[in-house]
């Protein structure tokens, strides 16, 4: 994990963070602490792991994260909202978290 993403935490935070053992037990972490992550704080945690992880790959052609553009949306009342594309057949999904 970066350390400059550690900054700030407390011991106990930072413990918790390390004992994560997928982006998502992070993102609860941060969720519950208070804590809003940035788009590049987002795509760090996720790395590749958002895809292989998850089973979020392409629901039409079965392409995985390689061929998978995301982003997300986050808004005022805490859920986000995450979009998919794939880059080999252009199919379009979202997920709510």
């Amino acid at each position: 994990m970066k350390q400059e993403l550690l900054k700030g935490l407390t011991d106990e935070q930072i413990a918790r963070v390390k004992a994560c053992k997928n982006h998502e037990e992070l993102l609860a972490i941060a969720k519950e602490e208070g804590v809003e992550l940035t788009d590049e704080q987002l795509n760090t945690i996720s790395g590749g792991c958002l895809f292989s992880s998850t089973g979020n790959d392409c629901p039409q052609c079965g392409a995985g994260y390689d061929d998978i553009m995301f982003w997300s949306e986050r808004f005022a009342d805490g859920h986000e909202t995450v979009h998919y594309e794939c880059k080999k057949c252009q199919c379009q999904w979202t997920k709510n978290r």
